[in-house]
């Protein structure tokens, strides 16, 4: 069995025996002319848009984006000039708007490209298609035959690619787009070896000082090559016309959720929340919030007159289609049998929206799945798995035999947001998660004391988009994603470790969901091409 330790170790030593081949490309899969642009994610609503945008070298005066003609100036995001965004308001709703980049003497910067706003929410559009996928992140470490750590960049371009080819309206990326624990990783490393090459291939990044703000110092120059490496290069400008969707989870804080009594990594102190909304404010759009939110739900800010969220957001598509999105370890707390993953006025919220029902579809989607445990610690379960006769690799215990620290309170959250998806009487409930990495579906007819059998909710793990050969809970853990014991879940696909994606086919009439997957377990990335695994309608 491989332990998640020995599997960072393994990882890291082959990436440093190779550190200057790492790839950093950003072809964008078609005839586009980028000119100097790393990487371009926009994301939209109906009446505002919010663009992330870089360049491979830092501009002397910010760029102008010119929609429709009309000029909008960039706000430089970080220090040097290389990282702008553009949050831009009052547009109509259902238009298709030509963009174009300048710089200031109007000397064009890229190709002209087109993105158009969502319906309004009194529309009715006929139909709706979202792609939905988690754990895209790890760095663009060397491949030695067909063993790797992290699916290579070029992979999970291909994947993007193939993705695209769909044409999805909005995609929906869950969770896990960054995947550097920098303390983990160094921590009790087996041999001098071992050490060395942790170190080596940590250091080649750059270091974090947790004395310092992120922005400003050398913090900035070592999350922008992280960054660089694991998004600009997989994401390049091929989803210019696309809306994406960022859910944050918490590799996303540079740290994987631990808690021993040596060290507990979650909440996130005030360093790693600064490591985790310096990456989103450089890479990635927040959430548009439009007076979605509540004025309790933390992480809203207005810029430019376009409402802004962090960490929890919703999306709107006419009165088709509404998302629900929340960050399920960011703000959590250990206050017992009150804790939760998600702060009260968040779950008060989305157990609001979802009581509303004035839409024809409605999706959760937490960045922590319901249905499955791994036996990790920060799950909604008390549930410790077993592998090879001893408990799952690197989960403490406490003097009980139980985790150590998981809080009874998250079981009584997960019971209430069920309770509530599960009263919807005019939708079939449906939550679509991210950080299991793992294809698979299911119905949940029992939690609990709560029978959910008159309207299951229906359930999916959304599959990884970069998990290597030695990333899978087989190899690193040495054991499979269980049902959790307390729950009864009618298996529609039994969770498989397949790279892939879930496309979700949405009309007034249906709800088709299609799980697609990597036709062999570890295809090279020209010969990457995707199966459904699984195809079902609720």
């Amino acid at each position: 069995m491989l332990e998640r330790r020995t599997f960072l170790q393994l990882s890291l030593g082959t990436a440093a025996l190779s550190l200057l081949s790492c790839g950093q490309g950003q072809s964008p899969g078609d005839s586009w002319w980028a000119g100097e642009l790393r990487h371009i994610l926009p994301l939209v609503s109906d009446n505002a848009f919010n663009i992330k945008l870089s360049f491979a070298t830092a501009q002397t005066k910010a760029p102008t984006l010119l929609l429709d003609g009309r000029p909008h100036t960039g706000q430089q995001q970080d220090s040097e000039g290389r990282f702008f965004a553009f949050r831009i308001g009052g547009l109509s709703a259902d238009t298709r708007y030509q963009l174009q980049l300048v710089d200031e003497r109007g000397r064009a910067l890229c190709d002209v490209w087109p993105l158009a706003t969502f319906p309004a929410a009194n529309a009715s559009p006929q139909r709706l298609s979202i792609a939905a996928y988690t754990c895209a992140g790890g760095p663009d470490w060397p491949t030695f035959g067909m063993t790797h750590g992290f699916k290579p960049a070029a992979y999970r371009r291909r994947l993007y690619d193939i993705i695209l080819e769909q044409q999805p309206d909005l995609v929906v990326a869950n969770g896990d787009h960054i995947y550097w624990d920098y303390r983990s990783w160094s921590d009790n490393p087996n041999g001098t070896l071992a050490r060395w090459a942790m170190a080596a291939v940590i250091n080649s990044y750059g270091q974090f000082d947790e004395h310092l703000p992120v922005l400003g110092t050398d913090n900035e120059q070592t999350l922008i090559t992280i960054g660089d490496d694991q998004i600009a290069s997989s994401y390049g400008v091929r989803f210019r016309s696309t809306p994406v969707l960022f859910v944050t989870d918490d590799h996303d804080y540079f740290d994987n959720d631990d808690a021993s009594p040596e060290r507990v990594t979650f909440p996130p102190d005030a360093f790693h929340q600064d490591l985790r909304n310096t990456l989103q404010r450089l890479y990635f759009p927040e959430f548009i919030a439009d007076g979605s939110l509540p004025a309790a739900v933390p992480g809203q800010m207005q810029v430019d007159g376009v409402q802004l969220s962090t960490h929890y957001g919703a999306v709107r598509y006419g009165d088709l289609f509404a998302g629900l999105l929340y960050d399920c370890g960011g703000m959590m707390d250990l206050h017992g049998a009150s804790a939760g993953l998600i702060p009260p006025a968040v779950e008060h919220w989305l157990l609001t929206q979802t009581a509303v029902e004035d839409s024809r579809h409605l999706i959760h989607m937490p960045s922590h799945p319901m249905g499955w445990t791994a036996g990790k610690w920060r799950e909604w379960y008390p549930d410790l798995l077993e592998s090879t006769g001893s408990l799952v690799a690197g989960i403490e215990t406490d003097a009980s035999g139980e985790k150590y620290l998981w809080q009874k309170g998250w079981w009584h959250q997960h019971q209430r947001l069920l309770q509530g998806i599960s009263a919807q009487k005019l939708r079939r409930p449906l939550m679509v998660s991210g950080d299991l990495h793992l294809l698979g579906a299911g119905s949940i007819t029992r939690s609990g004391d709560l029978d959910l059998s008159a309207n299951p909710v229906y359930t999916v793990l959304s599959g990884p988009g970069g998990v290597g050969d030695l990333g899978w809970l087989s190899s690193a853990r040495g054991l499979s994603a269980r049902v959790p014991a307390e729950m009864t879940v009618e298996q529609l696909l039994t969770p498989v470790e397949r790279n892939g994606y879930t496309r979700i086919t949405l009309t007034q009439d249906s709800c088709n969901i299609a799980l697609y997957a990597a036709q062999s377990p570890s295809p090279q990335a020209s010969l990457l091409e995707l199966e459904v695994v699984k195809q079902f309608s609720i």
